[in-house]
């Protein structure tokens, strides 16, 4: 079961610069609400954007309550890892941040999230590979080694802050290659080789 969806931004120094944004020296920490997440293999483009672009993410999942921990702590912390979509309506961003305002409109609306199954972290080796192929071409490819900002960090940081529960998920940050989504488009997304999903643009 779900609860809580955390994201962080710019965590990938090629992503930042694709899309002319810097690196923060804190995590840029944003949430999408639960009526976001995607149900089945069908992605539903919304109709007031023309430019919803896909986000391939690695997703951990909380397992137990943290508030206020050390980065040292955080492996305690999680349990599971997944990779997800990420979906944002880039017109949209733009035209919230051109005018100072939160993306909440451009990153959590009904269908912008998608999450596979999770896989127990300790059956994943370090660092984690993944991949998002798109029309049997591969678009993304990520590894965990090049983050900004690790997971036992981000665990850290956002506890800072929030009171993390069990059911929480964490989105980690996409790599380089986000673009922009047709109708009929067919997704696979692969963890470590292994194909995650298969979803298609309706």
């Amino acid at each position: 079961m779900i609860n809580n969806i955390y994201c962080i931004g710019r965590n990938y120094i090629e992503h930042a610069q694709e899309l002319g944004n810097r690196v923060e020296e804190d995590p840029v920490v944003f949430s999408k609400p639960n009526s976001s997440l995607i149900m089945g293999s069908t992605i539903v483009l919304p109709t007031f954007s023309q430019d919803v672009h896909y986000e391939t993410e690695l997703v951990v999942r909380i397992s137990a309550p943290a508030f206020q921990i050390e980065c040292d702590q955080a492996e305690a912390y999680y349990d599971a890892i997944a990779v997800g979509l990420d979906l944002t309506a880039r017109d949209l961003q733009a035209d919230l941040k051109s005018k100072k305002l939160p993306w909440l409109l451009a990153k959590g609306f009904n269908g912008s999230c998608y999450v596979s199954d999770f896989v127990e972290k300790d059956s994943l080796p370090e660092p984690i590979h993944f991949t998002l192929d798109i029309n049997e071409q591969t678009v993304q490819q990520g590894v965990s080694s090049e983050m900004v900002f690790t997971i036992q960090h981000i665990i850290s940081f956002i506890s800072r802050y929030i009171a993390l529960q069990p059911g929480d998920i964490i989105f980690t940050g996409t790599p380089k290659g986000v673009g922009k989504l047709l109708t009929g488009d067919k997704l696979r997304l692969t963890l470590e080789g292994e194909v995650m999903a298969e979803l298609q643009v309706d």
